[in-house]
C-alpha cells in the first residue's frame, strides 16, 4: 500500500508540475449537452394582392441545413462507438475471463447491446431528448414517430444542425455501451435471463433519467438574450440546468455503470471458489486487441460529442490521445514500482483508465489538463482494483467500479479544475453575448460537479438495487452453483469457445 501512495505522490507531483505550462485558450463548445433542436419558425404567409399596400417586412431567416461534412463525421464517429461494444468490449472482457465462461460474455455483450439500441429507438431517444421537467421528456416520438430524413438536430453552435436520425443513432450506441460495461461486475454467474431483465431495468429508469438530466437542453438557437437564456435553463435537464459539465459521459456512462455494477457485484455474490480457486484470465491477447479497439473507438466517443467536425472535436480528438497515453504510463510506472514487474494487463488497463477519466473533460480542458488527468487516473485506478477492491471485498469480476466508476469520479471533478481558462481549458461559453465567459471560479465549478457525481451515485444505486430485487423474485439472479463450476458458456449456450 505505502507504495501505491508513494506512486500516487509522485504522480501527482510530476502531473502538477506541468501546471505552470498549461496552454491558453482551445475552442470547444460551451456545455456537454446533447440537444433536440428548436422548432423552425413557421414561414411567413404572403400578403394578398387585395389587401392595402403595407410596408414590406424583413424576411424569415431560412432554416438551418445540415452541412455534409459534419453529418458524415457524425457516421463515422457513430460507427466508432460500435466498434467500441462490438468487438471492443466484449474482447476487452472475454479475455479477462476464465475460458469456460469465454463465449457467455461475448453473448451477454453483443445481446444486451443490441437489445438496448432496439429499446433506444422505441422509448429511450423520446424520454431523454424532449422537454417535459428536469428528469425525463416525454413520449412524443416513441418508435421514433415523426423523425424523418428532413428531420434536424442542434448542435452547439448557433445556426448549425445535423440530421437527427444520426444525432439518435450516436446517442443509442451510448445507451448501449453504458449497459454493456456493467456485464463485465457480475461476470461468470448471473443467469442470462437475468442479465437482460436486470439491463431494461436499469436502462429505463437509471440510464435515461441521468443523460436527460446531464445533456437535455432545448439548443443554443433558444438563447437570443438573457431572458430567453432563464426560459432554458428553466426547461433544461436538471445538472445541466444546474451548470454541470459532462462532455461525453463521465457521470451518465461510467459513473452510472460503476456504481450498479459494484452494487450487482454485493447483492449477487461472490464467485464459486473467489478467493481460493485461480481465476486467471484466459487470454491477454484478446484483452490487448479489445483495449486497442476501445481506444480507437473513443476518438469516436469523445470527438464525435462536439457534433460538429470543428476545432472543438479536435480538442476532444487530441485530449482522448494524450490523457490516455500518460494513463498508460502512471499505471505501468505504479505497478513496476509497487510489484516489482510491469504488466501487460495493467498497461491495458491504465490505457481504459486515461480514457473514462477523460472522457468529462475531453472538450473542455487543454491538452496538459488532459495528460494531468490520465496522470492521476492510471495510479489512482490501479488502486481502486487493488487496495480499494480489497477494503469493499466484493467480487467485482473485471472492475467495472475500480476503472469506470472510480475513475468517472476523478475525470468529472477533475474537469472543474482544469476547463478553467487560468489552467488552459476553455471556460463556459455564453451565449447571449456569443463569446467565453470571463467569469469562472474554480472552486464553484468543482462544487457542481460534486453534486452531479452525487446525484449519479445515488441513482443508479437506488436503481440498481430495486432492479435486482425484481428480477430475483422473477427469475433469479444466479446460476445453480454446479453449472457456474462447469461453465457458462456449456450450460447457458450449449457451445465452447475452444474446442480443443
Amino acid at each position: 500500500m505505502k507504495k501505491y501512495l508513494a506512486s500516487l505522490l509522485a504522480a501527482a507531483c510530476l502531473a502538477f508540475s506541468f501546471t505552470g505550462a498549461l496552454a491558453q485558450s482551445a475552442a470547444a463548445p460551451a456545455e456537454p449537452a446533447k440537444v433536440e433542436a428548436p422548432a423552425a419558425a413557421p414561414a411567413v404567409a404572403a400578403t394578398a394582392a387585395t389587401e392595402p399596400a403595407k410596408a414590406a417586412e424583413p424576411a424569415a431567416a431560412p432554416a438551418p441545413v445540415p452541412n455534409k461534412g459534419d453529418t458524415a463525421w457524425m457516421i463515422v464517429a457513430t460507427a466508432f462507438v460500435l466498434m467500441m461494444i462490438i468487438p471492443g468490449v466484449a474482447l476487452f472482457y472475454g479475455g479477462l475471463v476464465r475460458s469456460k465462461n469465454m463465449l457467455s460474455v461475448l453473448m451477454q455483450v453483443l445481446v444486451s447491446a443490441s437489445l438496448i439500441m432496439v429499446l433506444w429507438a422505441i422509448y429511450g431517444y423520446t424520454l431523454a431528448f424532449t422537454a417535459s421537467n428536469p428528469f425525463f421528456g416525454t413520449l412524443d416520438k416513441m418508435f421514433l414517430k415523426g423523425i424523418t430524413m428532413d428531420s434536424v438536430a442542434a448542435t452547439f453552435s448557433k445556426g448549425v444542425v445535423i440530421p437527427e436520425l444520426i444525432f439518435v443513432a450516436f446517442q443509442g450506441t451510448f445507451a448501449a455501451i453504458t449497459c454493456a460495461l456493467i456485464v463485465g461486475s457480475f461476470a461468470e454467474r448471473m443467469k442470462f435471463s437475468a442479465v437482460l431483465l436486470f439491463l431494461v431495468l436499469w436502462f429505463t429508469f437509471s440510464y435515461i433519467p441521468t443523460a436527460h438530466m446531464v445533456w437535455y437542453w432545448d439548443g443554443p438557437d433558444a438563447i437570443t438574450d438573457a431572458k430567453a437564456l432563464e426560459a432554458v435553463v428553466a426547461n433544461a435537464g436538471a445538472l445541466w440546468a444546474k451548470g454541470a459539465l459532462d462532455f461525453a459521459g463521465g457521470t451518465v456512462v461510467h459513473i452510472n455503470a460503476g456504481i450498479a455494477g459494484l452494487v450487482a457485484a454485493y447483492m449477487i455474490g461472490r464467485r464459486v471458489g473467489y478467493g481460493k480457486e485461480p481465476m486467471a484470465p484466459h487470454n491477454l491477447t484478446l484483452t490487448m486487441v479489445g483495449a486497442a479497439l476501445l481506444w480507437v473507438g473513443w476518438f469516436g466517443f469523445n470527438a464525435g460529442s462536439a457534433l460538429e467536425a470543428t476545432g472543438a472535436a479536435t480538442l476532444a480528438f487530441i485530449n482522448t490521445m494524450v490523457a490516455t497515453a500518460a494513463a498508460v504510463l502512471s499505471w505501468t510506472v505504479a505497478e513496476w514500482l509497487g510489484k516489482g514487474k510491469p504488466s501487460m494487463l495493467g498497461a491495458a488497463s491504465g490505457a481504459v483508465a486515461g480514457l473514462v477519466a477523460v472522457t468529462p473533460a475531453a472538450g473542455f480542458v487543454g491538452p496538459m489538463g488532459a495528460i494531468i488527468i490520465g496522470l492521476l487516473a492510471g495510479v489512482v485506478c490501479l488502486w481502486g482494483v487493488t487496495g480499494l477492491k480489497r477494503m469493499l471485498g466484493a467480487d467485482d469480476s473485471l472492475d467495472v467500479f475500480g476503472v469506470h466508476g472510480l475513475g468517472g469520479i476523478l475525470g468529472a471533478i477533475l474537469t472543474g479544475v482544469f476547463a478553467a481558462p487560468s489552467l488552459g481549458g476553455t471556460g463556459i461559453y455564453d451565449y447571449v453575448a456569443n463569446q467565453f465567459s470571463t467569469n469562472y471560479s474554480i472552486g464553484t465549478q468543482v462544487w457542481i460537479q460534486t453534486q452531479g457525481v452525487i446525484y449519479t451515485i445515488i441513482l443508479s444505486a437506488v436503481v440498481s438495487v430495486i432492479a435486482l430485487l425484481i428480477v430475483k423474485a422473477v427469475v433469479g439472479l444466479r446460476v445453480p452453483e454446479d453449472e457456474e463450476r462447469e461453465g457458462l458458456d456449456v450450460t447457458a449456450h450449449g457451445e465452447k469457445a475452444y474446442n480443443l
